[in-house]
């Protein structure tokens, strides 16, 4: 159990941190963070939980992790469900925690968003479903890709935080215009769950997009890092006379 504990505490620590930086503090009169800010946001939660919860349950805060390192031969069957669960709690109690503070403030109003994700008129950049689909499968095929190199038995120790916390802030700096970045279906979920309506409609792209990104991630990771063998090219051969 203490696993599937510090899994929900650790994507309790995702959304607040990275949602709440979007919700309270990006466009904070005269001093807002903005897009960077955010984005760091993001990063600082999952390399702060790195190093506080790894050693315990591996630190995935992130359903699509979860899925894509079960792929990847890493993680068993049996805890991916219990490891899915506890996230999307750990979520949902952030998005609760978020809605009570955010509420506190004179003109909140929890139908602007509330750090949702979404395309078409509620992608920050409006950008199209197809334009959003392309981009979480690839964020997040990325994010896998460097999740499993970075904590190959071949990659230097006690560093994989730093490149996976980086890499989490370059995905936000390149996706939030476009889907206001999920690559997380638990972190979607913990804020839709309260704006409702158009973010809970939508957020089926961020449970099947992420999913997919993962599991092609996990399967690139394989090839070329030789867990599979790709069958030997005919170079050269000419028939026999």
């Amino acid at each position: 159990m203490k696993k599937y504990i510090a899994e929900g505490f650790g994507t309790f620590w995702l959304v607040l941190g990275g949602c709440g930086s979007a919700v309270l503090a990006a466009a904070f009169p005269d001093l807002g963070i903005g897009l960077l800010g955010v984005s760091l946001a993001f990063g600082l939660t999952v390399l702060t939980m790195a190093y506080a919860i790894g050693h315990i349950s591996g630190c995935h805060l992130n359903p699509a992790v979860s899925v894509g390192l079960w792929a990847s031969g890493r993680f068993p069957t049996y805890q991916v469900i219990p490891y899915i669960v506890a996230q999307v709690i750990g979520g949902i109690v952030a998005g609760g925690i978020l809605f009570l503070i955010a509420s506190g403030q004179p003109g909140f109003n929890v139908s602007a968003g509330f750090a949702s994700n979404g395309y078409g008129e509620h992608s920050p950049g409006g950008y199209s479903l197809l334009a959003a689909l392309v981009c979480e499968v690839v964020m997040t095929m990325m994010f896998l890709l460097v999740i499993l190199g970075a904590t190959d038995s071949r990659a230097p120790q006690g560093f994989a935080p730093i490149p996976i916390g980086f890499c989490l802030t370059l995905i936000h700096l390149i996706s939030i215009p476009v889907t206001n970045t999920s690559v997380n279906p638990a972190r979607s979920t913990g804020v839709a769950l309260f704006v409702g309506d158009w973010a809970v409609a939508q957020l089926w792209l961020f449970w099947v997009a992420p999913i997919i990104g993962a599991l092609l991630g996990s399967l690139i990771y394989k090839v070329i890092s030789g867990e599979v063998e790709l069958p030997p090219a005919e170079v050269g051969t000419q028939p026999q006379t």
